[in-house]
C-alpha cells in the first residue's frame, strides 16, 4: 500500500513515553524528527563542540533515512536549532559536508535552550523519495 505508515525508532526509551518516533514515512515522503548528538547509548557526543554535535546529528539523521529506505541525497528540507548563532560557521561547515552538492533547502535559528543543556544544535530533516 503506498501510503503505508512506517515509523522508524532510534530505540531511546523516551521515545514511548514523549510520543514520537525518529522518523516517519509515509509513500515517498521521510520526516525525521529533531535530531541530536547522541550515539547508540543515548550519550552525547562532541560536548562543547558545536561542530562535532552537528556532524553527529547528521549521522544519526543519515541512519534513520537509510532505515526508511532514504539516503541524505533525498533531502529536501533541513531545520537547524542552535544555542548560539555565533556557532553557526561551525555547524553550516559539517552541515556543508554532508550537503555540499544535495543542497536542500535549509533554515538555522537560534533558541534558548534544548532538552539537555549540553546540547549545542538540533537538525531536522524531511525527504522526497523519487517514484
Amino acid at each position: 500500500m503506498p501510503g503505508a505508515r512506517k515509523n522508524i525508532s532510534s530505540g531511546t526509551p523516551w521515545e514511548p513515553v514523549v510520543g514520537y518516533c525518529r522518523a516517519v514515512r509515509i509513500g515517498p515522503y521521510v520526516h525525521v524528527a529533531g535530531t541530536t548528538a547522541t550515539n547508540a547509548e543515548g550519550k552525547i557526543v562532541g560536548e562543547g563542540d558545536p561542530y562535532a554535535q552537528a556532524v553527529q546529528a547528521l549521522k544519526n539523521i543519515q541512519s534513520a533515512l537509510e532505515k526508511a529506505g532514504a539516503s541524505m541525497k533525498d533531502v529536501v528540507r533541513t531545520r537547524l536549532f542552535v544555542i548560539n548563532i555565533a556557532d553557526s560557521e561551525k555547524i553550516g561547515r559539517a552541515h556543508g559536508e554532508f550537503f555540499h552538492d544535495i543542497r536542500p533547502a535549509s533554515t538555522m535559528v537560534q533558541v534558548i535552550a534544548l532538552v539537555d543543556p549540553k546540547m549545542l544544535v538540533e537538525i531536522e530533516a524531511d525527504a522526497y523519495v523519487g517514484e
